[in-house]
């Protein structure tokens, strides 16, 4: 698949993401769910891990989804991403657990402002002046969409959850630029950087849920939803196809993550339909100006 349509693909299930998340969270205990969604994202792959040895020798295993074996510095790079995911998922998570989905995910959405910044003073990239102009409509229709959410009570100054988000936002645009290191420079495969950073975010969740379950701070109580499951599994088919688009040696990190950022059209069209969240027609210029920008985005 080539890396932009990738990027697009990826970018619907990172909404549908969105949208799972938000109901997992409302009324919800955050850590359980961060800890069992990705309990299920790492049971999947350990499954997948183990087909090969347990399979006949006949089964014909698909090579898309092999985990290469992987040194102690190979996994402490894996365990670095995780860690660093892991910090700006506390922070995004509760967040929008306490803000309206179609304005954290614009805010959040400004992620590739920073990650482009970071493409062009770290990796070297070059986009060209059209695609340029696609990201800058792109993140100036964003920062519309969050002035117009500002009318819903929600002021940047003096809103903590604001910060937190900021806080997740810049830490999952370090991220981005993590993800093509280990991708394009290092060359891991999708799958292995995929499973194993499930695997170390499950890890790490492991103690905060126990931490929870034991009481040992103040907290709100978990009740089970099914959109845990949603959290997972659109995160799993969202990451595959956005790591696999970033193995492509023509792929710039920048592009990728705003094209990514299309994730805010299925967010703020959920979270008027599902959730009833208010002020659709007033944000609805600034989402056709984000489908502006990703046209000229992938034209350019």
């Amino acid at each position: 698949m080539p890396w932009i349509a990738a990027s697009l693909v990826s970018a619907f299930f990172l909404g549908c993401y969105d949208l799972c998340t938000k109901h997992a969270v409302r009324d919800n205990a955050v850590l359980p769910v961060l800890f069992f969604a990705n309990l299920c994202s790492a049971t999947v792959w350990l499954t997948l891990m183990a087909l090969p040895v347990f399979a006949p020798a006949s089964f014909a295993f698909p090579a898309a989804l092999a985990v290469a074996p992987l040194s102690i510095t190979d996994h402490a790079l894996l365990a670095a991403k995780s860690l660093l995911v892991a910090c700006s998922w506390l922070c995004g998570y509760f967040a929008v657990k306490h803000l309206p989905v179609s304005l954290a995910s614009p805010i959040r959405a400004t992620g590739p402002v920073w990650t482009l910044f970071g493409a062009l003073l770290v990796l070297g990239e070059r986009p060209s002046w059209l695609e340029m102009l696609g990201v800058a409509i792109t993140l100036a229709s964003f920062v519309s969409l969050s002035v117009i959410g500002a009318r819903e009570g929600i002021h940047f100054s003096r809103n903590k959850w604001i910060g937190w988000l900021f806080a997740g936002t810049l830490l999952g645009a370090a991220s981005g630029l993590y993800d093509k290191f280990l991708l394009g420079r290092i060359g891991f495969a999708a799958s292995t950087v995929q499973a194993w950073f499930s695997i170390y975010l499950a890890l790490i969740f492991l103690p905060l849920a126990i931490g929870w379950k034991l009481r040992w701070w103040t907290r709100h109580e978990f009740h089970w939803r099914g959109s845990v499951l949603g959290v997972s599994a659109a995160l799993l088919i969202a990451d595959f196809v956005y790591f696999n688009a970033l193995r492509d040696p023509e792929a710039l990190i920048s592009l990728v993550s705003s094209l990514r950022r299309g994730s805010t059209l299925v967010a703020f069209a959920g979270g008027i339909l599902l959730f009833g969240e208010v002020n659709g027609r007033q944000k609805l210029p600034a989402v056709l100006g984000v489908l502006v920008g990703i046209v000229l985005t992938v034209v350019g």
